[in-house]
């Protein structure tokens, strides 16, 4: 079921693409197995998908032990500072940085490993008191104060839209968040690179691939509901 699933997702991701005169390469789909058994991971990986995702860092030490070492696992779930210790040497990616406080914490971590860590800034574009993440207008301010640390190092913005019973209903935030991400692009920052953009989860991912997602987080098309 699984398998059929993903090549679904697979296939609409295409289609998207192709009504965006977009190549689907620049799309990189992270499957989001949150809560799901290691075993149903192995059948996504054996179909060729090495982007993960996870929601808890728990369920990344989990899983990693026993998958293969060859998956690349993102961290898309709220960070608590108090466990970066535990995930930044175990991720590609961690989207969820939503203050210069966590950044800082993960730079001091970061630092006493000599690790490099990517990131992304979560952005709260539709300005949801249930979400965290920097506001609009905040971004550019912390990207300046991250962009001081020698391990961290900024790659582009993460939102989460809000849950809609119909995408296109957020098919304006994906553009607010893409015009700015353009924006931030352009100034040019060190150490900031601006070249990955994730937004779209299972319920938007088309209107978000539409709109200039270059990352999207799909978990319940793929392994069915938690």
């Amino acid at each position: 079921m699984v398998k059929e699933q993903l090549q679904e997702v697979r296939e609409r991701i295409e289609a998207a693409c192709r009504r965006a005169g977009r190549d689907p390469r620049e799309v990189t789909l992270i499957a989001v197995s949150k809560t799901k058994p290691a075993e149903l991971v192995r059948e996504v990986y054996d179909q060729g998908q090495q982007d993960l995702g996870e929601n808890k860092v728990q369920e990344i030490l989990e899983k990693e032990k026993v998958l293969p070492k060859d998956i690349r696992w993102h961290m898309i779930g709220h960070l608590q500072r108090n466990k970066v210790r535990q995930v930044i040497d175990k991720t590609v990616l961690i989207h969820s940085v939503d203050s210069v406080r966590l950044a800082e914490q993960i730079e001091e971590e970061a630092a006493k490993r000599d690790l490099d860590v990517d990131i992304l800034l979560e952005v709260n574009v539709a300005r949801e008191e249930s979400k965290f993440g920097f506001m609009l207008e905040e971004v550019l301010d912390g990207a300046l104060a991250i962009s001081r640390f020698p391990h961290v190092h900024i790659r582009g913005l993460m939102t989460i839209a809000p849950f809609v019973e119909n995408s296109e209903e957020n098919r304006k935030i994906f553009k607010k968040l893409f015009q700015f991400y353009v924006d931030m692009k352009s100034k040019n920052i060190d150490n900031v690179n601006m070249d990955v953009l994730s937004m779209g989860m299972s319920g938007d991912y088309e209107v978000a691939i539409e709109e200039g997602a270059t990352m999207i987080r799909v978990g319940t098309s793929i392994f069915g509901s938690r």
